[in-house]
């Protein structure tokens, strides 16, 4: 059960993992990914896909979890497999776990950043976490959960020189010559993200043009739906601004950039494992980051400052998110694009987590469902 699309990156390997070493179906919820390795998707994960505190969406993911449950009750699986969307699979993996069903979720909740509480609901619900970060697993072994570091499979997927080598076909499959200044913005895959952190991108994006003429822009747009609503924004609100707003493929996007301007989550680990240094920012709806911030424990936000354990990248969070802010963090990556110290610490937590975690995972899986299979060949 994958509620959206950082989850389906994540299940698609493991399915494709778990049918090399045994005979398995698989059904739930999933994107495209999951869908194209073997899975039957009951429902669209866009329907699923939120952002914040989802009161308006309640009834209708009620109506999901309700009708999931009776679905896998009435059939019960080998074991079910929660990839993140922790608020709804934490529920669903209580209902099943009560009722006989092994459960094992994917993707660490940040328990070491807010609501510590959870490790209690996690522990009775839970049969085995799998981790993406190293940090994360003592902290289930201190509690009596099973866990499993399993690394990071945007890790595994890019090589480690993938940053230097893919930099000139990317600027050439999207247009942009070797001697330009290319800008990478990637202001989120949902849609009330762009609505909210896409018009300070723009504008911070449309300054930095000022100071550095010629500067190029690119932009992907997670599916369809969020390339319409980004062309819509830039031709109501940036007309002036050169865009080019492309299809999916981010990792082409921020291969061709000299930087990048990322809302948080994943794509502030794919800049890094693409050596490609980076400005995070990211904004809540008011009421949500009301009620957040006063239960975060961290003061990093960005998963490279988070992984090292110190600041390597600029982030702003909320009512610092400006765009003067942005642009002026942003204007150094230009000035200097060597990065040298930056580079050497973006390669040293690749290397943490290059583990081969689909395989990992899929084994921690069968563990769990008390499956025999053979490793392929």
């Amino acid at each position: 059960m994958a509620g959206e699309i950082s989850g389906d990156n994540l299940g698609t390997p493991l399915i494709r993992e778990l049918r090399e070493r045994c005979d398995a179906t698989f059904s739930g919820v999933g994107g495209a990914g999951m869908c194209n390795a073997g899975m039957t998707s009951w429902y669209d994960i866009e329907r699923l896909s939120v952002n914040g505190l989802p009161f308006g969406r309640v009834p209708d993911l009620l109506g999901i979890l309700r009708d999931l449950k009776a679905r896998f009750l009435a059939d019960p699986p080998d074991v079910f497999v929660g990839i993140d969307y922790n608020f709804f699979n934490l529920l669903l993996e209580g209902m099943l776990r009560r009722a006989g069903i092994p459960t094992v979720h994917y993707v660490s909740p940040t328990v070491w950043a807010w609501r510590a509480g959870r490790l209690r609901q996690i522990k009775r619900n839970v049969d085995m976490m799998l981790t993406l970060y190293p940090f994360e697993a003592p902290i289930y072994e201190e509690h009596g959960i099973g866990v499993t570091f399993v690394g990071h499979p945007r890790a595994d997927q890019i090589a480690p020189d993938a940053g230097a080598d893919g930099r000139d076909a990317a600027r050439a499959r999207l247009g942009f010559a070797d001697a330009d200044r290319v800008l990478a913005v990637l202001p989120g895959s949902r849609s009330r993200e762009v609505r909210l952190s896409g018009p300070t991108f723009f504008e911070a994006a449309r300054m930095l043009s000022a100071r550095f003429p010629g500067l190029r822009i690119a932009v992907p747009g997670a599916n369809a739906d969020r390339v319409r609503q980004i062309e819509t924004m830039l031709a109501e609100a940036f007309p002036d601004l050169d865009v080019c707003v492309l299809a999916g493929d981010a990792e082409a996007v921020m291969l061709a950039a000299d930087g990048v301007l990322v809302n948080s989550g994943t794509a502030t680990l794919e800049a890094l494992l693409l050596r490609r240094p980076m400005v995070m920012s990211y904004r809540l709806p008011g009421f949500t980051y009301a009620v957040v911030s006063r239960l975060v424990r961290t003061d990093r936000f960005a998963l490279p400052n988070i992984l090292a354990g110190r600041d390597l990248v600029p982030e702003f969070i909320q009512d610092d998110a400006t765009p003067e802010n942005l642009a002026a963090a942003l204007e150094p990556l230009f000035s200097d694009p060597e990065q040298g110290e930056l580079m050497a610490a973006f390669d040293a937590i690749h290397a943490t987590l290059r583990r081969n975690a689909g395989a990992r995972a899929a084994e921690a899986v069968m563990q769990v469902a008390g499956v025999q299979g053979e490793a392929p060949a």
